[in-house]
Formats: structure tokens, sequence, C-alpha cells
């Protein structure tokens, strides 16, 4: 008991040390005022919440991983419901969602289902391969660029953007992949960040191609010749007298939010195959130990390629349709900020876990948008939040289960005696 109570205090003292800077110290004019109300309150609510949770939560954690007498059945079944019940339920919110949300609303679903296409991308990377990529968001500006300097240029569609968006940045991705091959840990996120502020610092300085900090705008797709806008400017026909309805601005917003949401299931679905085929089982074997997976005969430098280009190809993939639901595209979009932050989804997820990293997309994109009054706090409350995974749940929300074969009572017994 007396090692819990030194435990908290020490936790009390040093959340007031790195609150006391960031939160007691306010800049009034030409002055600087201390505030020691606020600091004492956070360093107070973590000595607390230390208390509660080495008392309550460690006790619920044991008792939760404690090998229950009823489990779930093969059939995967969650609270009396199969699983596909829930997929299903959730597939059916996630097509209705466009037809109640505001515009607003709109844009955070389109944005949070891009995320969720870069979080899968990197946990192809990180989670399955074990490749520590910090840069991840070179590839995000190379499909995001493709598609607008494609067009701006040679009068690229969306459509043909979309796959050369992906073969671009899968390219980008095997060009990374060459040098590193011999990398790992640290530097290999070291080689990895030199990268991506390579490719900011060239997008931000290449003014003649890329329009520098001024960036280029991206116009926003077709569906087969129809024009999403009142008056058609390509010489093409408007959607809503096409179809004889009422012009709405909420049409294009829709469109590209099923889109999206169609490309986003299907990369789930290949990624989820991805992991059962060879391909899938050598990224786990390279993560846990690449000597042993070298002397069981796999060719390392074709694993790590792969991992790669795919992860890249996915994050291209969520580039291009940045650029088309933003309309414009400039480097500042494609800070280290952004790598950071899809990782930080990758880690809290589960790295590994497509169903993790999913939820957590979700979180942290919804999350601050709700939250905006405490918008100065962001970073903060992402980095809070590591730390608590990193403690209670190392492996993330939904840490990946690995497939279980387990004999029937009578035989396991007969294989013991």
């Amino acid at each position: 008991m007396n090692r819990i109570w030194i435990t908290a205090a020490w936790v009390g003292l040093v959340a007031l040390l790195l609150f006391a800077p960031i939160t007691g110290l306010v800049l009034s004019g030409y002055q600087l005022e201390i505030h020691w109300q606020r600091p004492l309150w956070l360093a107070a609510a973590a000595l607390l919440g230390y208390l509660l949770f080495s008392r309550l939560w460690n006790r619920w954690l044991r008792a939760a991983r404690a090998p229950a007498k009823g489990q779930q059945e093969a059939t995967g079944s969650a609270g009396g419901l199969p699983r596909r019940f829930w997929i299903g339920l959730a597939l059916l919110v996630a097509i209705a969602l466009p037809f109640w949300l505001g515009k607003y609303g709109l844009g955070i679903a389109t944005l949070a289902l891009i995320y969720i296409l870069l979080a899968l991308g990197l946990n192809i990377v990180v989670g399955l391969a074990g490749l520590l990529d910090l840069g991840f968001v070179a590839f995000y500006a190379v499909g995001a660029y493709s598609y607008a300097l494609g067009y701006h240029y040679f009068h690229l569609s969306f459509w043909l953007a979309l796959p050369l968006g992906a073969g671009l940045a899968a390219c980008f991705g095997m060009m990374l992949g060459f040098p590193v091959l011999r990398l790992h840990g640290d530097y290999l996120a070291i080689v990895t960040l030199g990268f991506g502020e390579i490719m900011r610092l060239v997008l931000n300085n290449w003014v003649s191609l890329t329009g520098g900090p001024n960036g280029v705008s991206a116009p926003f797709p077709t569906l087969m010749g129809l024009e999403f806008g009142r008056r058609a400017k390509e010489g093409g026909i408007p959607l809503h007298a096409f179809l004889g309805i009422e012009y709405s601005s909420d049409h294009r917003a829709i469109f590209l939010y099923l889109l999206l949401l169609l490309v986003v299931l299907l990369m789930i679905a290949v990624v989820v195959r991805l992991k059962r085929m060879p391909i899938g089982r050598a990224w786990e074997a390279l993560r846990e130990n690449e000597i042993a997976c070298r002397s069981l005969g796999i060719h390392h430098v074709t694993v790590k390629l792969s991992a790669f280009g795919l992860g890249a190809m996915v994050g291209g993939l969520g580039g291009v349709f940045f650029a088309a639901s933003q309309g414009f595209v400039n480097p500042t979009s494609f800070t280290f900020f952004e790598s950071a932050h899809i990782l930080a989804i990758v880690v809290l997820g589960g790295m590994g876990s497509t169903t993790g990293v999913i939820v957590a997309a979700l979180l942290l994109t919804v999350l601050p948008e709700m939250l905006r009054d405490f918008a100065d706090y962001r970073v903060l409350g992402v980095g809070i939040a590591m730390v608590l995974m990193m403690i209670w749940r190392p492996r993330g929300l939904r840490s990946r289960r690995r497939p279980l074969f387990q004999l029937p009572e009578a035989e396991a017994e007969k294989a013991l005696s």
C-alpha cells in the first residue's frame, strides 16, 4: 500500500512539472502571468486517476484476461449475435450516414474515411512488416499532387488519376525501400523521416512545377461525364439537369463519400486477404525475427519492398481522394505531424489489427472536431492517450488475435498421457 502511495505522489509531481509550463504560464501582452490553479487541478486529477486505476482497473484487467469457461464459438459470435450481423449493421449505418448528416458532418466523415485508408496503408508497413516509417506522408503527397498536377498539365481525369497516383506512390515506396534494406529500428525511422521532409521541401521550393506554397487546384470528379456543379464547366452536362432533379451542393459530397466508402471497403477486404496469404505470413515473420525469417528461405528484400510498395499504394489512393475532396493542395497539408497522426492511429488501434485501426481512425478524427473548444490541447491529449495505452493496453484497442487450434478434451488427455 505504501508503494502505491509513493508512486502516486511521483505521478502527481511529474504531472505538475509537465502541466505547469503548458497551462500555468499565460502571456498577457508583454508580461508573463503565472496561474497555478489549473496545473494543480490537473496534477491532482493525475494522482487520483493513478490511485483509481491501480486499485480497480488492474483488477478488472486481470479478471478480463482470465480464461473464461464459456468462450465464443468458432462462428465468431459476440454477445449472442454473429459477427456478420455487426458488420452488416455497421455497413448500413455507413451507407445511410450521408443522407442525414449536414455538409459539415459529411466533410468530417469523408476525412475520417481518408484517414482510415491512410492507416490501412501504414498498418501494412508498421503493423504487419514491423518497419517503422515516419515519412508515410510523402506517399500521401505523391497521390494528391499526381492528381492536381496531372490535371493542370495533362488534363488528367480523376478516374485515371486513381491508378496513376497509386502506381506512382508504390514506385516511390519501393524506391525508398531499396536504400533502407539493411536498416532497422531507429535508423530506419530517421531515414524515412528524412524522406518525408525532403518530399515536402521539394514540393514547397519547386515553384515552377508545383506552385510552391501557393499550391495547385484540383477539380472535383465527374460521373460518366456528368458534372456536379450548377452549371457545366468542362463542356459536359450537370447531374441535376440529366436526372431532372433540383440542384443541391450536397450531391457531390454524398457522391465522393460513397465512392470513398466503396474504395475503403475494397481495401479492407484486400488487406484482410493479404494477411492470410503467404505474403502476409512473411510480413509477420519479418516483423518477429528477420534472421529466422531469412533462415527459412524467405527473401527478405522482396518482402520488405512489397510491404513498402503496397502500403505506399494505399497512401497514394488516400492522397488522390484528399485532393478531390479539398479541391486544392499545398505543402502545408503534408507535414511531419500528419505522419505522426497516422502512426498514432495505428498504435492506438493495435498494430496489425484492421478493426482496431478503423476504430482508432474514427476516434482521432471525430473527437477533435467534437472538442474544438480544447483544440489547443489536441497534441497533449493524443500524447496522454498514447502513454495510457502503452501502460494498460500496449497492444492497442484491439490486438490481433492469432489463429488458435485446440484439440477436444478427450484427445488432449490422450496426447498428454
